[in-house]
């Protein structure tokens, strides 16, 4: 699975120009973390083709911090050339091993274990993102890494890294934090399933160290925020120009509507004189990441069957939720095969799966996925190209 994942990477990226061993000239997170080498929070000049916070005459980053930490480690390997592409591509296979290892103990056999981590990602927009190093790839990419293996170590019981790396994935995408209550949730469910009761004191205090450690990391976001934002609570993009200065409304219920007619039910193809031309700015979401529109589906034979469990309604409800939030942003993330910000809601797609046992493959489900596969890829080329 990882060999057969990184030669589609390489010669996708290939085809595209790109080489891995390059940097983006989206580099934003290289930037912050060159200013954290001088002792700053901010930039020392404007970047016109980044998107940068402008906040009391001075230049920030308008992203959560975590994805600069690997980029500041490595400034001292490359300064400030660091290969970002390559970076991007080494959080895809992560993500897939840890996808691996979550479905292969939960009965998946080896291939089918393997099969299914590589189609949830690669059938999705997360795969043409994970070709180049642009600072909004690399958050995403980074926070879908994070949040798997959060998930992936709270089933191993392991909580206190798994809540460490949940705050962690918060700081590439803070909507992620959707997945802390369910992630807890199961843990508790699980240890209840083992004979005891949903708070026994067992279980509050394996959660607790872990419980802890995020919320030191969440105070570290919120004093780096005040430090910037004088708002414990501001990430930067309010003070992007295109909500600070030029009217804009960064969420909002006005553009609910929109970003479903968009988003939700929109064709891939718009009509041209020239034929039939890909949308490069959003589709339909469920299309463009077919995994999503899975569990839909599944949820609706398991409850036919009876056997929708309350787990997988636990992990349904805060799918919903984070959806919607998403759709009451402004944007889904502009220039995009599909719905990019709908790779965050691929994770509650593993866990609704990983809460079912099974050797086999469902035989239409991998038709649908494999489809999928092949779709992403021919977009990947319109794309790009």
């Amino acid at each position: 699975m990882l060999v057969t994942a990184a030669l589609l990477m390489v010669v996708l990226s290939n085809a595209f120009g790109y080489s891995p061993l390059s940097p983006s000239p989206y580099n934003t997170y290289t930037l912050q973390a060159m200013a954290w080498r001088e002792g700053r929070a901010y930039l020392e000049a404007d970047v016109p083709h980044l998107e940068l916070a402008i906040y009391q005459g001075r230049y920030f980053v308008s992203f959560p911090p975590v994805p600069s930490i690997p980029i500041f480690i490595l400034t001292f390997m490359f300064g400030d050339q660091v290969p970002d592409n390559l970076l991007v591509a080494l959080y895809m296979l992560l993500a897939l091993f840890v996808l691996y290892n979550l479905f292969h103990r939960k009965g998946y056999s080896p291939a089918w274990a393997a099969l299914s981590s590589f189609l949830f990602a690669f059938a999705s927009s997360m795969l043409p993102m994970a070709l180049t190093g642009a600072v909004w790839y690399q958050a995403q990419m980074l926070a879908f890494l994070l949040t798997a293996a959060a998930m992936e170590r709270m089933d191993a019981d392991k909580p206190s890294l798994g809540l460490l790396l949940f705050a962690l994935a918060v700081g590439c995408r803070p909507f992620n934090v959707l997945y802390g209550p369910v992630i807890i949730m199961l843990h508790l469910m699980k240890h209840k399933e083992q004979g005891k009761s949903l708070l026994n004191k067992q279980s509050i205090k394996t959660l607790l160290p872990g419980m802890l450690l995020g919320l030191l990391v969440a105070a570290i976001y919120a004093a780096y925020n005040l430090l910037r934002f004088d708002n414990p609570l501001e990430f930067g993009h309010n003070h992007l120009p295109e909500f600070s200065f030029q009217g804009g409304t960064q969420f909002s219920f006005d553009h609910l509507q929109k970003n479903i007619n968009q988003f939700i039910f929109s064709w891939p193809y718009d009509s041209t004189t020239e034929g039939l031309a890909l949308k490069k700015f959003g589709f339909s979401l469920f299309l463009a990441n077919p995994v999503l529109l899975l569990i839909l589906i599944r949820s609706i034979v398991l409850a036919v069957k009876k056997k929708l469990t309350l787990r997988h309604g636990i992990i349904l409800f805060f799918f919903f939720v984070h959806l919607l939030t998403l759709l009451l942003h402004r944007t889904f993330g502009g220039f995009q095969f599909g719905a990019r910000y709908a790779v965050d809601l691929i994770p509650y797609a593993a866990l609704f799966y990983a809460q079912e046992e099974t050797e086999k493959p469902r035989w239409l489900e991998l038709v649908v996925l494999t489809a999928g596969l092949v779709f992403t890829i021919y977009g990947s080329l319109q794309i790009h190209l």
